[in-house]
């Protein structure tokens, strides 16, 4: 069945049940509502902003937009691409964009205007809705972009170049549309990328969007009665198809917008918080501050927060075991996954398995997965080879991309998706992951790419060779690391550097500056698995003591 089916059905059966509650802990004030059918609801204990809509305006305001998509000319396989911070608005957008039979296309906030032109160009993309925080982006390449596309603009005082999304949707009809759709119809393009950077656009159809509905309930017994927080960036497939398990059980989520302890475990508490997703940066902020008194556990309601789970990047065993020393009664898992297989969950560790923690776990619901060789065929257990997953959630292709579908996806009707990383079966049938085949650098469930940072710091006058390399860090998985070879007779400093790499968004500017011989092989690649091992955490320590 098509993913909306759940939407139409939570509309029908509670529709008067919240389903989305927004928090921003930083806005003391109240926005003015422009839409009639958002009511603001303020809590006598709370100070901070807070907003909520039932199912049955979710599913209104869905049939609004996709009226309006519909009577611009919007059909089946049109693509609307959505770049907005998270807010009470997104997902409604998302499967208004659905019911037309478009296909969804959510971008990273993080793009640079470059790098949202070439997405909106690589998806055909024929409508853009954006926020306020992106309008200088947008500006920068709106004659670019708006040759043949509409620009919509969510939030208030909207910019001259685009069109109010509000008073555009305020005078169309609440009513389905009538639109056939069938799970196999095509339903959102995800970007992701590789160690060149060059994001390549994952094509999914409603069946994908669908398994991950059943997969994220049945991982986690949710139910009706579940109220999950949501704090990563809805663009991102780990955070949607998280949210999917609420979608499925017609249960309540909660927008939190900010990362801090204090925010999460007061939105935890207020809200009645049953399911919690951390990234490992997030869980040691909160262990930090619950180890330094600057929070105290006991002055936050707790008793029904059953489940934190983690996922996007590897998680120490330490962190999981400081973790229950606070909270003993929580249950715990840990997802496995790519956009290629619709976000997380083909691999999951089980919520009664904490004893194998360290190991990304076992194959999910739906899923299969194998170790395979280089020409595909399955490795015994114990061998060490890449993981190859297949079930329900395989993306369709890489849109517009036959060579690189080609490259990761197997068998005789392409239903294995070859994943990248290395990895093993232990005498339980767990999977460890050994290490990753490609180079790509995991920051706080970031991905990063070494070749666009390296491409970047050899515009620097000084700089005659780079190599950028993932380093190991407690808190973020891992940091980045540029290896920089100087223009003989040159002298370059760190703060030279630095200050040349604040033209980079912050995420992915290098923490640590090492200026030594770049090795590169007889073909002239760089030999990255070398540096890792010479700047890791023991051997960066020879390396200066030999200095």
């Amino acid at each position: 069945m098509p993913i909306t089916d759940f939407l139409e059905r939570n509309s029908r059966e509670f529709g008067d049940d919240v389903c989305l509650v927004e928090v921003n802990p930083e806005r003391k004030e109240a926005r003015r509502v422009t839409w009639r059918e958002y009511e603001l609801i303020e809590s006598s204990s709370s100070e901070y902003y807070r907003n909520e809509i039932t199912w049955a305006v979710f599913d209104e305001k869905a049939n609004r937009f996709a009226n309006l998509l519909i009577s611009r000319g919007i059909k089946k396989g049109d693509k609307v691409a959505i770049l907005l911070m998270n807010c009470l608005e997104w997902l409604p957008i998302y499967f208004g964009i659905l019911k037309t039979g478009a296909l969804a296309v959510p971008l990273n906030f993080r793009y640079t205007a470059e790098e949202i032109k070439y997405c909106i160009n690589k998806a055909d993309v024929d409508i853009l809705l954006f926020g306020p925080e992106f309008i200088g982006r947008i500006e920068s390449i709106s004659d670019d972009i708006s040759r043949g596309r509409l620009l919509y603009f969510v939030g208030e005082n909207c910019p001259s170049f685009a069109e109010d999304y509000a008073t555009a949707t305020s005078n169309c009809s609440s009513r389905k549309p009538n639109v056939q759709l069938t799970n196999k119809d095509d339903a959102a393009i995800y970007f992701s990328s590789g160690t060149t950077g060059f994001p390549k656009a994952i094509l999914h159809n409603h069946e994908s969007l669908e398994h991950s509905c059943k997969v994220e309930a049945a991982h986690h017994q949710q139910t009706k009665d579940d109220v999950f927080l949501c704090i990563p960036p809805l663009y991102h497939t780990g955070a949607k198809m998280h949210w999917f398990g609420s979608l499925y059980t017609g249960s309540k989520a909660v927008l939190l917008k900010g990362t801090a302890p204090e925010a999460i475990l007061e939105t935890t508490s207020k809200e009645r918080c049953t399911i919690v997703w951390l990234l490992v940066p997030w869980a040691q902020d909160i262990l930090t501050a619950l180890d330094t008194k600057a929070l105290n556990k006991d002055d936050y309601h707790f008793d029904q927060w059953r489940l934190m789970h983690i996922g996007a990047q590897p998680v120490p065993q330490s962190l999981i075991r400081r973790w229950l020393e606070y909270f003993p009664d929580h249950k715990y898992d840990t997802n496995y996954g790519l956009s290629e297989s619709i976000g997380p969950g083909c691999v999951h560790l089980g919520m009664d398995n904490i004893h194998k923690v360290g190991a990304i776990g076992i194959p999910g619901y739906g899923w299969e997965v194998k170790i395979v060789d280089a020409d595909f065929n399955e490795l015994p257990q114990g061998q060490v080879g890449e993981l190859a997953v297949k079930g329900p959630g395989v993306m369709t292709c890489y849109y517009n991309d036959y060579e690189a579908t080609r490259a990761v996806l197997r068998g005789e009707n392409n239903e294995w998706l070859l994943t990248g990383d290395v990895a093993k079966v232990d005498e339980d049938g767990f999977i460890w992951l050994v290490d990753r085949a490609k180079d790509v650098i995991i920051s706080g469930g970031e991905n990063i790419y070494p070749v666009e940072i390296e491409n970047f710091l050899s515009a620097q006058p000084k700089v005659k060779d780079v190599a950028v390399i993932g380093l190991h860090d407690d808190r973020l998985g891992e940091i980045v690391a540029a290896i920089i070879e100087t223009v003989p007779g040159y002298e370059c400093s760190e703060d030279e550097i630095n200050e040349f790499c604040m033209k980079l968004p912050r995420y992915k500017r290098p923490r640590k500056i090492i200026f030594d011989k770049v090795l590169r092989n007889a073909t002239g690649k760089i030999e990255k698995p070398k540096l890792r091992e010479i700047y890791g955490a023991v051997g960066l320590v020879a390396k200066q003591n030999q200095a």
